[in-house]
């Protein structure tokens, strides 16, 4: 039973070349949380360890991230019987979403890097326009991942853009546990 209900739920996207989506859905996460409400993110295309989920740990059962992938690597090193498998998983991630729209089971749904199951042919763009077509009315669904197609930008009610001006890539830095991951 949630504790709380949101007058209306919105659309948001955080999308753009450089880091700081999912940084900023869970920004928005843990404000919901600290006001009082109940926040689930399914995890598309992540499948290892990452600083986050230690974190939401703690706060559960009022923030919880859902995985539904095995840890395999970047998707372009896959083979075919792997990709296979992944959109399997992906299903079952989908399925779970529907569930939990079903069920109203909590205020703030996220779906971190869901542009990126699109561009890898994992889902379709349509499916998602229909998943944001079927969002209860009192839930904040929140999308994130590169190049969000027109469909989905005119849907939302907010779209963020992160543009890269600097990464520390370029510079010879690799990704860093609790900073990138």
């Amino acid at each position: 039973m949630l504790k709380k209900q949101l007058d209306k739920g919105l659309v948001q996207v955080y999308t753009g070349e450089s880091k700081g989506k999912t940084t900023a859905a869970l920004g928005q996460a843990f404000r919901a949380v600290g006001s009082g409400y109940r926040v689930y993110m399914v995890q598309f295309l992540k499948g290892g360890p990452s600083g986050e989920l230690n974190t939401v740990k703690k706060l559960e059962p009022d923030f919880q991230i859902f995985r539904f992938e095995k840890d395999r690597g970047f998707f372009w090193t896959l083979s075919d019987g792997e990709k296979e498998e992944l959109a399997g998983e992906i299903r079952e991630a989908l399925d779970f979403v529907r569930k939990v729209f079903r069920e109203e089971s909590c205020n703030i749904l996220i779906l971190d890097e869901i542009m990126g199951v699109i561009h890898n042919n994992l889902i379709s763009e349509e499916e998602v326009c229909d998943l944001i077509r079927s969002k209860p009315e009192k839930m904040e669904l929140i999308l994130t991942g590169r190049d969000v197609p027109q469909s989905i930008k005119e849907m939302a009610h907010l779209v963020t853009e992160m543009r890269l001006v600097k990464h520390p890539f370029e510079q010879g830095i690799g990704a860093r546990e609790g900073i990138e991951w």
